[in-house]
């Protein structure tokens, strides 16, 4: 049977699968990647996934990781509307509009009314509160010159960390450090990540708004953001180190539930034009990654996922058509993920392996 969706698993995932279908309970950890306008694909996924799938009283708590728009998304998630938020959310992003070469500081403060609108008057406290869903917002500390606001500057310090990139990932750690904000009083032991050195704080009332915005921070086009508490650091998009979050999940017996915009895993954001660099690995074991074919993404408005090149190729009311175009399409995946529940463990003929 194929169909609008393709799935992918690791092992130990493919084998829960098939010993008993996808279930609501096994799910432990809900990753959201970077990518700005392509969360629109997702637009559907989120409403089945936290409207419908995880809805209800847990047992056990489910673990929301997320870096730039991956984060905003849970953020939406785990207010105690759900729907209404991914509503206000999708609204703001897809009507916003810019002048021509809008400045840096203009472009910061868009992104910052966009999240005004998406948390709304209570969203902080719901978040901080919520009775099961456990948010972890992701940053990368800036270091040296790339913590710099000086455009020069900082173009020159990330065309080094790119270089250094292509030769070992690890460089990385040389000019951004990755943040971890948590929801929970202590780090969840999932997030225990030896890949890169990884400092973890607490999300708070005065923390968890600048920690969203700092996760969404994208070089060069927002301006850095510093978060109460931390000192004088400077913190930028969360996706600069993990764009799709390619790490070490590691053992356990909770699946990772991962909507995504596509089925294979971009760990950092100098690998997107490094087409050898793909998550894959014993990391991933318990990843279950859900993603539109590419024959659906061929049948949606424009013919391919939004990306930010949009906001330059397209005139702003063909970008919001085409956009909402692409939202109301979004439930068609929606739709075949419910057909695929009902399956129970034949769910897992559909699923490819992530090798």
């Amino acid at each position: 049977m194929s169909g609008n969706l393709v799935l992918r698993a690791g092992p130990d995932a493919l084998r829960l699968l098939r010993e008993r279908g996808l279930r609501a309970e096994d799910v432990a950890v809900v990753p959201g990647a970077s990518g700005g306008p392509k969360w629109l694909v997702l637009a559907g996924l989120d409403r089945w996934l936290w409207g419908d799938f995880l809805r209800g009283p847990r047992h056990s708590p489910v673990h929301g990781i997320g870096s730039s728009i991956g984060s905003w998304r849970l953020a939406c998630a785990a207010q105690r509307d759900p729907m209404a938020a991914f509503d206000r959310a999708r609204r703001a992003y897809v009507e916003q509009t810019y002048p021509p070469k809008p400045s840096v500081a203009y472009i910061g403060e868009t992104a910052r009314e966009i999240l005004g609108v998406l948390l709304g008057d209570s969203g902080v406290d719901e978040i901080l509160t919520h009775p099961w869903l456990r948010l972890h917002v992701v940053t990368a500390e800036s270091r040296h010159a790339v913590a710099s606001e000086r455009y020069g500057v900082q173009a020159a310090a990330l065309a080094v960390a790119a270089a250094g990139n292509v030769l070992a990932r690890r460089t990385l750690a040389l000019h951004v450090r990755r943040v971890i904000f948590h929801a929970d009083p202590a780090p969840a032991a999932f997030t225990a990540f030896t890949d890169f050195p990884t400092r973890h704080l607490p999300l708070t009332r005065e923390t968890l708004a600048p920690a969203l915005l700092a996760s969404g921070a994208i070089p060069l086009l927002f301006p850095g953001v510093r978060i109460p508490g931390d000192g004088n650091r400077v913190h930028r998009d969360g996706g600069v180190i993990d764009y799709h979050l390619a790490v070490d999940y590691g053992r356990g017996d909770g699946l990772v539930l991962y909507p995504h915009f596509y089925p294979h895993l971009v760990p950092g954001w100098f690998d997107k034009s490094l087409p050898w660099r793909r998550g894959r690995g014993a990391g991933l074991r318990r990843t279950l990654v859900i993603a539109p074919s590419p024959d659906w993404v061929a049948r949606i408005p424009g013919g391919r996922i939004p990306d930010r090149g949009d906001f330059n190729r397209l005139d702003d009311a063909t970008r919001i058509r085409t956009w909402y175009g692409v939202v109301a399409a979004a439930e068609q995946l929606a739709d075949e993920m419910r057909e695929l529940v009902a399956l129970g463990p034949r769910i897992a003929e559909r699923v490819q392996p992530i090798d």
